[in-house]
This record gives C-alpha cells, sequence and structure tokens, in this order.
C-alpha cells in the first residue's frame, strides 16, 4: 500500500512553500522548523552568504547526513550478519 501525497503550506526564510509529500504534518513542520533555524545560523555566521550559497550548505549538510546514517546503518546490519 503507498502512502497518499499530501499538500503541506510552509514558510522558509520568509518564503511561502507549497510541499507535497507522504510525511506527516508534524514532520514537514519539523523539517520546516531546523531548516529556518540553520538558515538563520548560517547568516549570523557569514552575513556575506547569498540565498544560493545558503540553499548549497544546506544541501551539502543534508546529504553528508543521509551519507553518515547510511554508514551507520550499513555497519549495523554487518555487525548483525556477524552475529
Amino acid at each position: 500500500m503507498t502512502a497518499s501525497k499530501r499538500r503541506f503550506k510552509a514558510t522558509i526564510d520568509g518564503h511561502a512553500y507549497t510541499i507535497i509529500g507522504s510525511a506527516s504534518d508534524q514532520h514537514m513542520q519539523t523539517v520546516t522548523e531546523m531548516m529556518n533555524t540553520q538558515i538563520k545560523q548560517l547568516r549570523k555566521l557569514s552575513s556575506d552568504l547569498s540565498n544560493e550559497q545558503i540553499a548549497i550548505l544546506l544541501a551539502f549538510n543534508a546529504i553528508s547526513d543521509q551519507v553518515d546514517k547510511q554508514a551507520e546503518l550499513l555497519k549495523m546490519q554487518a555487525d548483525d550478519a556477524e552475529a
């Protein structure tokens, strides 16, 4: 059974977006809040960053986290296979 797609309205860095996905509203709200927090942190650390540079840094950080989680999962699976 596939999850139904839902529309979620988010305000990210002052801009309104409609995001379509299967995640819960709570999940989408958490992601929105985390993005806004990280954008504010990046602006505070380096106020001369463009919106594009901030977006690229956010995407880089997200993919880096994904790679770390994938590595953790693969290690856990290898550990389980050895047990």
